[in-house]
């Protein structure tokens, strides 16, 4: 994985508008195993590449979900990182992600309620400079005041 700034933790009295973080992952077909075997959904399209063949994708895809999970790496491991809560998460699936596919998983600050430890984020997902994933992210930020 590739991030572009160290994993920890920003305080909401440290977080500024338009603050972005990052990671780069290739999905594997290891990854889309272990996420079929955590999450139960076995779904063939993720695992059986002649039932895939037949989809409208023509060939097996990730989970929706294993791409989402890399906007919740960024975020509790980034931005603001090690203390967030995540309070909702809206998700648009734009596009597939198939095996071998590098995603580059982004958050955008948008929006700061200092008093409420309130930060919203544009979320987004780009494979080959093409979105697959967009979304938004209410969390609370830790606070030097609190934690």
């Amino acid at each position: 994985m590739l991030d572009n700034m160290p994993r920890g933790t920003i305080c909401i009295e440290d977080i500024e508008m338009g603050m972005v973080r990052y990671l780069r992952k290739v999905i594997t077909d290891e990854d889309i195993q272990m996420f079929a075997e955590v999450s139960t959904d076995r779904n063939p399209v993720h695992l059986d590449d002649a039932y895939a063949q037949d989809t409208i994708f023509e060939g097996r895809i990730a989970h929706g979900m294993l791409t989402a999970g890399l906007i919740s790496a960024v975020i509790g491991e980034q931005l603001p990182g090690h203390g967030t809560i995540y309070m909702s998460q809206s998700l648009k699936f734009l596009a597939p992600v198939r095996p071998g596919d590098l995603v580059l998983a982004e958050v955008e600050v948008t929006d700061i309620q200092i008093d409420k430890r309130r930060v919203k984020l544009d979320c987004r997902c780009i494979v080959e400079g093409k979105k697959v994933l967009v979304g938004e992210a209410m969390v609370m930020a830790p606070s030097r005041k609190f934690d």
